[in-house]
Order: C-alpha cells, then structure tokens, then sequence
C-alpha cells in the first residue's frame, strides 16, 4: 500500500451539465500522464449501491418522500465510501467522483427543502467525514441542462419542473460561495474548453502532491 494519500476530485452540476463526459475526459487525461486514477459516480459504485441507483432514478418512483430519498442516497454513499473511495485514496490513487455529498445538498436541501443543516450532518456520517480535494462544479441554464439531459428520456430526477432544477442550481451557487477554495466554478459551454480548464485546474493540485513530473 502507497504510503502517500490518493487525491480525491469531484465533478458536480445540475442535470445536463457534461458532468460525466468531463469525468471521463478527465480519466482518459490522467491515464495517459501515467496517474493511477479510478472513476466511480453516485448513486452507484457497489452492488448494493447500484440497485440504489436503479431505484432512485426509476420514473415509477415518482413521490418518493424527500427524506426517504436522502436516506437513500446516504446509504449508498456510506457503501461506496467504505467499500471503494477511501481504500483507493489509502492506496494512493486519484479518484475521480460523478457527483458526491454536494448534489445531497443541492438537490435534497436546497432543491426539495430539507432541513440544510440536517442534510449537511447527514453527508458527514456518511461520508466518514470525507471532503473532496477539489470539486469542479458545471454550471449550465437549467432549461438548456434539462433540454440536453431528456433528449432521449427522462429518470425521475430529469422529470422534475423546472423550478426544482432552478432551486438546485442556486443551491450549488451557494455551495460554491460558501467553499471558493475547494468549489471551481466552470461554464459548462463548449466540451473542448471545459476539458482544458478542467487540466489547469487539475494538474497543478496533482504536481503539488507529488503525483505527477
């Protein structure tokens, strides 16, 4: 086991926003600079975890109870965590991370209406008090994030009125002005320019670590 700690990055954003292509991207970037890095995303990542996805993501699951909807969420997270993220970060890889605990509190706190400060002590338990290294945060117009995300169907997030996406963009805004250190800010335009401002923002943090020449 690497005794240096891995590096930890997240991509978050609203629906639509190119958060899972610039994950990929990322990989691919990282992988050929010769960086042990891993790609995982949430809900999912387990076996459990992935039949927590398929669940919450289902449209026949329409007028889930928000708090029914964090907790399960949460417990996917705790899985994942334990069971992949912090073993890779122990043995010293990137981890690259399709959304994390800050989508819980956009999208549960700030987009459903739950209780802000129950969501945040939720997201540390279960995370075991894991903090992204750096969260790289695609902002995108809901209406055009919508657009891009049902252009072949729907989930039961995607279904949701645009004022619920409305809500979660603000909720991210105000995660970001709450945490500018760790939270960049991109504008999710063209996939070209967010993949190159994504490696300046991401090659520096690993060359400090000592993880790339």
């Amino acid at each position: 086991m690497s005794e240096r700690r891995g590096v930890f990055i997240t991509f978050e954003g609203g629906e639509g926003c190119g958060k899972s292509t610039q994950a990929a991207r990322l990989l691919s970037r990282l992988r050929a600079a010769q960086v042990d890095a891993l790609e995982v995303r949430e809900p999912g990542g387990t076996p459990a975890g992935d039949r927590v996805r398929g669940l919450l993501l289902d449209p026949a699951m329409a007028g889930l109870d928000p708090l029914a909807e964090l907790l399960l969420y949460e417990a996917s997270r705790a899985q994942h965590v334990s069971a992949v993220i912090e073993p890779a970060l122990a043995a010293g890889r990137v981890v690259v991370c399709d959304r994390f605990a800050d989508s819980s509190l956009a999208y549960q706190g700030y987009g459903r209406g739950l209780d802000l400060a129950m969501v945040r002590s939720l997201n540390r338990i279960a995370t075991y008090g894991l903090v992204p290294d750096l969260t790289l945060l695609l902002d995108v117009q809901p209406a055009e994030g919508v657009r891009r995300a049902t252009h072949g169907g729907a989930d039961r997030l995607e279904s949701e009125e645009i004022a619920f996406h409305e809500r979660v963009r603000n909720g991210f805004v105000c995660i970001r002005e709450s945490e500018p250190a760790r939270v960049r800010m991109l504008n999710a335009d063209t996939l070209d320019h967010v993949e190159s401002v994504v490696w300046r923002l991401v090659e520096p943090l690993l060359r400090d670590r000592g993880m790339m020449v």
